[in-house]
């Protein structure tokens, strides 16, 4: 009997020396390392960047653009972006015979917001929004008609009629590194018209920077982009 209390106090007493480490761990305080602040300055820089897409689809199709962007970069977060571009159509349709031209010059403005928890990686996703809008004039012809009754022939053509579109955008892209400041993106764009100035002879076949004429338009860019 005395030999198995003497277990039972022996069991005791090392359960008590092993729960006395923990019981003194537990008081201590815990150390608690404050998040460092993102130290990363306000304004990275800018970057300027050209649109392949639009020069191809001039050089395969009837209708194309040149464009131009200036983004700054604020804490690899915030894009505002400036795009510039020049849109061309030269169109004419097999069926009804109708020839439409119009060049002329429109703008962006908006903002792109970098998506990727890691926002100083070389790699990007972002949203954005644009507003964007043109004014422009455009002229057709058709060859014209002969009357079956007086044997007169009648032309029918317009020049300089005078047009302007309002549209937003809303953009979607991914960005990468390349090499050193050169990067490779592309974007993809829903258009939606929110006002435009129609002319007595109906829509207009082709907008500049908006693309072909109606209320909504899909498009793209790939640009080719260089910090600085």
């Amino acid at each position: 009997m005395t030999h198995i209390r003497r277990i039972y106090t022996y069991t005791f007493v090392l359960a008590i020396s092993c729960l006395l480490p923990m019981a003194a761990n537990a008081q201590k305080p815990v150390k608690v390392i404050p998040e460092m602040p993102d130290s990363t300055a306000f304004l990275k820089g800018f970057a300027v960047s050209a649109d392949l897409i639009g020069p191809l689809m001039l050089g395969i199709s009837d209708n194309g653009h040149f464009e131009a962007a200036l983004r700054i970069n604020l804490k690899d977060k915030y894009f505002p972006v400036v795009e510039l571009g020049y849109g061309k159509a030269d169109h004419s349709d097999d069926v009804t015979r109708i020839t439409y031209k119009t060049s002329a010059p429109y703008g962006r403005i908006g903002l792109d917001l970098n998506l990727m928890k890691n926002k100083h990686d070389s790699y990007r996703l972002y949203g954005g929004v644009r507003y964007a809008y043109t004014n422009f004039k455009y002229e057709f012809s058709h060859p014209g008609l002969d009357d079956p009754i007086w044997g007169q022939h009648a032309d029918f053509q317009a020049k300089d009629v005078s047009c302007y579109y309002h549209w937003a955008e809303i953009v979607f892209g991914v960005d990468a590194t390349i090499w050193g400041p050169v990067h490779l993106g592309w974007s993809g764009r829903y258009k939606k018209r929110l006002a435009y100035g129609k002319s007595e002879y109906g829509n207009c076949w082709y907008v500049p920077g908006f693309g072909k004429t109606g209320s909504t338009r899909l498009g793209g860019t790939f640009n080719i982009i260089i910090d600085i």
